[in-house]
Order: structure tokens, then sequence, then C-alpha cells
């Protein structure tokens, strides 16, 4: 996921006959974002610069492993990352510790990990206007951080109708 420093969540106000200003530094600058959630309420998370690329999802991959206690079901888009040669490879060479299962195409509705996307760029990044990457980085890391140590919030995104078949 990308997050961006205009990102604009939410509405706004301002006195009748009037437009409201919402506030900017009049930069752009992003980061993105790789994260996985448990139907238990555990979430992993990782943020880097530049493209979205195979090396990346594979780190992340091996990441997620380490801390797994149990055989990891990992549900995915179809990005082309998540199909590359080298990640099939892999998760032949690791089929006793984790398997991916694939969203049918066109079907964000169906992924749990887009409603954590949408919840970071309300709350993190469209409620906190960050001056500069690191700003924004490290709101980012702190928000995420924060919904780590509450497993009711991770497991609430389970709740709703598109994604309750990964509830259970």
């Amino acid at each position: 996921m990308g997050v961006r420093s205009d990102h604009q969540a939410g509405t706004s106000w301002g006195r009748v006959g009037e437009t409201p200003i919402v506030p900017g530094t009049g930069r752009h600058f992003g980061c993105n974002m790789i994260s996985a959630l448990t139907n238990r309420g555990h979430l992993a998370f990782m943020l880097f610069d530049g493209k979205f690329n195979t090396p990346l999802f594979l780190n992340f991959l091996r990441r997620l492993l380490r801390v797994a206690k149990r055989r990891v079901f990992l549900i995915v888009d179809r990005h082309s990352v998540h199909k590359a040669a080298k990640v099939v490879a892999w998760m032949e060479a690791n089929v006793k510790k984790i398997r991916l299962f694939y969203l049918p195409a066109y079907s964000p509705q169906l992924n749990p990990d887009e409603l954590v996307n949408q919840d970071v760029k309300t709350n993190a990044i469209g409620r906190r206007r960050a001056h500069d990457k690191a700003e924004l980085k490290a709101n980012l890391r702190a928000y995420l951080k924060s919904t780590q140590r509450r497993p009711d919030v991770v497991r609430s995104y389970f709740l709703q109708d598109d994604v309750l078949y990964a509830a259970w």
C-alpha cells in the first residue's frame, strides 16, 4: 500500500459561505507499507521506500515466519509479485510453514488487509499532517505499533461482511 503525505480523509467544515481550508505543507512525499493480520488479533507490518518487488516480499515472508508460532495461511491478491517464479519456488521450499491463498481478481473488498490500509490512511495520515518523510514514517510506525498492542482492534477488521469468511 502506498501512503502519501497529501492523503485527505473524511470531510471538513467551514462557516457558511466560506470555503474550508485544510492546512498542508504543499510538499508531496510518501512511503509504502506491507502488512499481514490474523483473526486472533496479531498484526505484522513493514514500511519501505521504493517499489514493491519480489526480494522485498520474500524478506517480509521470512520475517513473518520468524514470529509465527504455527503454520501461516496468507491471503493475498493477484499482484505480479505474489505470483513471481522466485516466490513460487520459495513457497514450495517452505510448504510446511506457509501457504498462499489468492483472492479472485478485482475483489479488494474480500481482503481484510484493505481494512487496515484504510484505517491507516484515515487515522495515521489523514488526521496528522507530516512535514517530511521521516515524520510520516514515524507517524505510521507509531500508529501501527499502537494497533499491534490492541488485538481487539485487529480482530475487528474481520467483522465486516465481505471478510467474515476469514474470521473462522
